[in-house]
This record gives C-alpha cells, structure tokens and sequence, in this order.
C-alpha cells in the first residue's frame, strides 16, 4: 500500500531487501510460510508479556520503536513476531500463539473470518496507508495507450480499492453501488480497454517493469522503495470510500479484547508518541487515524 523519506539508511536497505525477497502474499486465501523475529515462544500466560504479530512494515517498525518503550514504562514486555504473508498472523492469533496482530484493514479481517470461521475481532483502528499508482512502462496516467497493462493485487478486498482508485483517476467506471466490493466485473466504462492483470499484491512491485502502471499497496511500495509524494501518480484521496474503510486494525481473538494488557497496547498505539513517529518517519506513506 510508497518512499521514504526520513527512514535511516539501514532500515531502508533492509526493507528494501526484504521487499525483494519478494515472500510476501497477500491474498484471503493465498498464503506461504511465514518467518518471524524476536522470540519464539507463544502467546504468554504472563500478564506482562505481549505477544504480537505483525508485518514488518510499518506495522513492526511502529511497535518496535514507538510503543515498547511506553509498554516497558508500565511493566510489560513487547515481543514482536514479523510475518511475511497475510493469513499466517490471523492463524496464529486464533490459535492463541500471539495475543494480537496488527497488519490488515478491517474489510479484509472479515472477509478473512467468513472465509477461515476465524473469530477474530479489531480492538482500534491505527492508520491509514494510502493506495498508489506507480508507472511501470508508462510515465504517465495521460500517457497511457489504448490496450495499457495494469497489476492490481489479486485478493478480494485489495483489488476493489486499486479498482476505486483507478476510477477515481477517470481511468474506468464501476457500477452504481459496487464500492469496496467491486470486482473486474463491476468495470462498465473503459475507455483505454485498460487489461487489468491479477497478481499478489506483494509481487507488484517486481513487476513494474512489465506492465504499464500499477495499484501498489502503501506497506509493499515502502519496502520497494517507492516514494508517495516522489513516485506515486496518484493516490487515495484522504476523504476518499478508501480513506473510511480500510485503517489499519489491531486484532485479537473475541474475548480478549477487554484484558488489561490488550488495554495497555491499544493505547500506547493511540498515543502521541505513536502519532509524532509516523508523521515524521513515513512523509505520507502511512497517516494515523487517531
């Protein structure tokens, strides 16, 4: 969901190859094995030690250095499992191996629950990571040909925003009411005869040299290196359907959401120091929603 700006040299050369890695899955029902770091033990029955699972960008990054620091104020240990795909960190919290997550938007949680019989439930939402339009063979949205290729990721809830952006450019129209449901299906004006090609919503950055533009997710253009203000052709509006419906959400298991330790993150995550670190690290990449 692009670059950044004010991230240290050493972070970016690590996203960037982890970016290239290119692990990442990002489907409902599509996933691959997952890696993770810090320790490897489950979710603790020590009401002191908290357990999250997290993609690594920016969503690790922002536990890691903006609210373990205010966690270990209060007596608690931040332990943050880094995850490479999207089904395992849902897996594991159902399972009860970690007692939160913090990677996905809230249409994508339900659509992961109706689809798995998972019973996981958001606690608050976070931030919001503007979708892009990043040019691949083409330069330009006004440049592009008649028959022009472009990747959207491949997952249900991912592709109806790059479709919503896509015809928030005037590039396609959906129909009446398709909203974030929209599929190819719901395409009834192309004017370019655009071919909108599928792929994993991790992959298209690598893909950029073969089709024309791309609908990139904010958290795989940053690992890619790919800059919002620099790079983007354009990008959600922040008053957009997008902008309402898909801040990112911490997550636990129903039942757990209540408990003093799920308390104590939630609200270090809503914290000014959380809200001061992302502004001045992302540059527009990632915008809190608190």
């Amino acid at each position: 969901m692009g670059g950044r700006p004010n991230m240290k040299k050493s972070a970016l050369k690590k996203l960037v190859a982890f970016a290239a890695a290119g692990v990442l899955a990002a489907g409902v029902l599509a996933g691959c094995s997952g890696s993770n770091s810090g320790s490897s033990s489950n979710a603790s029955s020590d009401d002191k030690t908290i357990t999250v699972a997290a993609s690594p960008t920016p969503h690790a990054e922002i536990l890691n250095n903006a609210v373990a620091d205010q966690l270990k104020e209060q007596g608690y240990t931040l332990n943050v499992k880094e995850f490479t795909d999207y089904v395992q960190p849902n897996t594991v919290t159902e399972e009860g191996e970690v007692d939160a997550n913090y990677f996905q938007h809230q249409p994508y949680l339900d659509s992961f629950n109706e689809e798995k019989g998972t019973h996981l439930v958001s606690v608050e939402a976070i931030h919001f990571e503007p979708f892009g339009l990043y040019a691949g063979k083409t330069a330009t949205l006004d440049a592009l040909a008649d028959g022009a290729t472009v990747a959207v990721p491949n997952d249900t809830t991912n592709e109806a925003r790059a479709l919503l952006l896509l015809q928030q450019e005037g590039l396609i129209k959906l129909a009446d009411g398709a909203g974030i449901t929209a599929t190819t299906k719901d395409i009834v004006e192309n004017p370019k005869n655009l071919k909108i090609q599928e792929l994993e919503a991790a992959n298209i950055p690598n893909a950029l040299a073969d089709v024309d533009i791309a609908c990139i997710n904010g958290n795989y253009a940053q690992a890619a290196g790919l800059s919002v203000d620099k790079d983007a052709l354009a990008v959600e509006a922040t008053d957009s359907l997008a902008a309402d419906t898909y801040a990112n959400v911490l997550v636990v298991k129903d039942g757990n959401q209540n408990s003093e330790k799920i308390q104590a993150l939630a609200k270090a995550l809503k914290s000014d120091a959380v809200r001061d670190y992302i502004n001045k690290t992302y540059d527009g990449a990632v915008v809190p929603v608190f």
